[in-house]
């Protein structure tokens, strides 16, 4: 089973690598525009000099993939590797096709901003599935990575909003002094960021309970036979009637809520406090609304992906 798991992850690796290539092809290089990352130095380096991103990928990402082998996960690296080997093929094979019935761009400029839009969408997509699979689009997602490794408490958003302004910066001087390869650049960037974050959080989100209850024990049971889930218990003492109570605080998985609100609302007197819990860290099983876990359809290797 762990077998045809890790077959099927590097087979998705693989898919994404050819939607990345395509989505390059039929929407970033027809636009004139540099995305995100040191594909984005790759994408202007083509554009001034005509040599490929594919071959300027193989040649950024090599070296940064044997580095990160090194100093933090094996299998990070080579499933990085198989996404910027298979991403720079497909570039230099989809170089030889003629795309240009599928290509979005007008010459006019009208609705340039289109390309860009669908292109970070595409990628945001790409880049969660990737991190799910502990895997990288290569460039600074490898830099990141090592200065985790060495510095785990430090944040990587100036990092990347450094090579990122950068890049947009060098698109004006780059695109013939204009400032909308500067204004795609920044809107890739803001779709791809968003999509991306948006896709990997919706799998780690919860919903925190806290129910305010004369019935705890009974409540905790139908918690636990009915959505698998347990409950801690606090007593509590309301201050308006100086009565005793009891709290109970319960996380539970988002498609369950649901289900705790039909329990809680059966019990006379209780109440409940819903909060979103954007990340679950520690043994928190993800389950269906019949209790059952929902097993990872990807291999996660050995979980060193970085995902905030």
């Amino acid at each position: 089973m762990h077998t045809g798991r890790k077959a099927l992850t590097y087979l998705v690796i693989v898919f994404v690598a050819l939607v990345s290539a395509l989505n390059y092809q039929l929407f970033v290089f027809p636009n004139q525009f540099a995305p995100a990352g040191l594909n984005g130095i790759c994408t202007m380096v083509q554009y001034v000099t005509g040599i490929s991103v594919g071959y300027l990928s193989l040649l950024i990402n090599l070296p940064l993939a044997l580095w990160c082998y090194h100093e933090v996960s094996k299998p990070l690296a080579l499933r990085s590797m198989v996404y910027v080997v298979v991403f720079s093929l497909g570039l230099l094979v989809l170089d030889k096709i003629d795309l240009s019935a599928l290509a979005y761009s007008t010459d006019n400029g009208t609705s340039k901003i289109l390309g860009p839009l669908v292109a970070g969408i595409i990628q945001g997509y790409v880049y969660s599935i990737l991190v799910k699979a502990s895997a990288y689009t290569g460039g600074t997602d490898f830099i990141s990575a090592i200065v985790h490794k060495r510095s785990p408490e430090k944040s990587f958003f100036s990092l990347s909003f450094a090579i990122n302004a950068f890049i947009a910066a060098c698109s004006y001087f780059v695109y013939d002094f204009q400032m909308e390869p500067v204004i795609l650049c920044i809107l890739y960037t803001f779709m791809s960021t968003t999509v991306g974050e948006r896709l990997m959080k919706s799998g780690r989100e919860a919903i925190s309970f806290e129910i305010i209850t004369d019935y705890p024990e009974e409540i905790s049971q139908e918690l636990i036979n009915t959505l698998h889930h347990s409950a801690t218990l606090i007593p509590a003492k309301g201050m308006y009637s100086r009565r005793e109570t009891s709290v109970l605080l319960c996380v539970v998985n988002k498609n369950q809520a649901a289900a705790v609100g039909r329990i809680v609302r059966r019990y006379p007197h209780t109440f409940a406090i819903v909060d979103p819990v954007s990340q679950i860290l520690g043994n928190f099983k993800h389950l269906s609304n019949q209790g059952k876990e929902i097993k990872e359809v990807l291999d996660a290797g050995d979980g060193e992906t970085l995902q905030s």
